[in-house]
C-alpha cells in the first residue's frame, strides 16, 4: 500500500486533510487494481467467475453439489488432471476432494482385466455417490469398468489362553 509523507513544513490543518484524502483515494485505486488478482483464487472469486474458471479447466457442477466442493473441485483441477490415470494418483484425488481412504484392485483372478475395484466405507459411498460417479468419469482410465464395493469394519475379540491338558488312554482288558 502507498503511504503519503508529507515533510515536516508542510505539517498543518488543511494538509493533513489533503493527506487524508490522498491517501484514502490510492487505497480505492490499489483495491480496483488488485480485484481482478483476487478473482483467479478459486477460494475466494465471485460464483460467476467461478463458473469461468470452472469452465476454463473442464469441470461441470453437478446437480445438488455444494458450492464449497464446487470451489474445491475447480481450485484442484490441474494436479488432479495430472493425478488421472495412475492407482496412486486416483487415491491423492479422492483424498483431495475430501472422500477420504479407497484401496483399489486392478486385474484380479477371475474377473476381467478390465475391471478396476473401488473399495470405500459404507458412509463414503452414502455420502458421496454423484461425486464418485463424477470423478470416475472424469478421471478414470480410460476403458476400464469400476465396481464400487464397500469396506464394512467387524471388531473382532480374541481371548488368548494358555492351556495344558494332559491325556492318559488306559485299556481294560479281561
Amino acid at each position: 500500500m502507498i503511504k503519503i509523507d508529507l515533510p515536516f513544513w508542510l505539517d498543518g490543518a488543511e494538509l493533513t486533510k489533503l493527506k487524508a484524502a490522498a491517501q484514502s483515494w490510492w487505497e480505492n485505486v490499489e483495491g480496483w487494481l488488485r480485484w481482478p488478482l483476487l478473482q483467479m483464487d478459486a477460494d475466494t472469486c465471485h460464483i460467476t467467475v467461478l463458473d469461468l474458471l470452472a469452465w476454463q479447466r473442464d469441470i461441470t457442477r453437478f446437480k445438488g453439489e455444494p458450492e464449497s466442493l464446487y470451489r474445491l473441485r475447480v481450485k484442484h483441477a490441474f494436479i488432479n488432471a495430472v493425478d488421472a490415470g495412475s492407482t496412486a494418483g486416483m487415491k491423492r484425488i479422492l483424498v483431495r476432494l475430501g472422500v477420504g481412504y479407497v484401496e483399489i484392485e486392478e486385474r484380479q483372478p477371475d474377473r476381467d482385466w478390465d475391471v478396476v475395484l473401488l473399495r470405500f466405507s459404507d458412509s463414503q459411498l452414502s455420502q458421496n455417490p454423484e461425486l464418485l460417479r463424477v470423478l470416475i468419469q472424469q478421471y478414470g482410465r480410460t476403458c476400464r469398468r469400476y465396481d464400487f464395493s464397500t469396506i464394512t469394519p467387524v471388531p473382532v475379540q480374541i481371548a488368548l489362553v494358555h492351556f495344558h491338558d494332559d491325556q492318559q488312554t488306559l485299556v481294560a482288558r479281561l
